[in-house]
């Protein structure tokens, strides 16, 4: 009997639930900072059609990725209803700018199921797995995924 494989089965995750657009998606609790109010923010030149400039956060600049835009589900226009998820991405602070937090759920790992094999490239790109819920499924980000390589350098 394999004994690890069972532990990990066990294994509890914090996941944050929020909506973009009419979609539920998570992220792991262990990559949020904070989650703050909508900030009108100052545009970048020449940054991706996803990124929608940069806040002052206490000092430092930290730069808003429209999640909606980033998962090629339109841009977002956002209102002081709208919510920053601050996360961190690698070695960088990035804002998530999505609809609303829902909650957030504490789950056994064996409860989230792989990506279907019938999810579009750009779906396995982001998404590293879905989760039954009682609205529905809720899809699981790969918050490392969501910001390219080439911006991380360049900020």
């Amino acid at each position: 009997m394999n004994t690890t494989a069972n532990k990990s089965d066990d294994e509890i995750c914090e996941i944050v639930s929020f909506s973009v657009g009419a979609q539920e998606f998570g992220i792991d609790i262990q990559s949020v900072r904070e989650i703050r109010g909508w900030t009108e923010e100052t545009v970048l030149p020449r940054s991706p059609h996803y990124v929608r400039g940069v806040i002052n956060l206490r000092g430092a600049v930290l730069p808003i990725v429209d999640l909606a835009a980033r998962l090629e589900m339109g841009p977002s226009e956002p209102s002081a209803r709208n919510v920053i998820i601050v996360t961190q991405i690698n070695d960088q602070l990035v804002g998530l700018l999505v609809q609303s937090v829902s909650d957030i759920l504490s789950v056994n790992k064996s409860q989230i199921q792989p990506t279907p094999d019938v999810a579009s490239d750009l779906a396995k790109n982001f998404v590293r797995g879905v989760l039954p819920s009682e609205n529905g499924m809720l899809s699981l980000i790969e918050i490392k995924d969501i910001l390219p390589v080439e911006l991380g350098e360049a900020a």
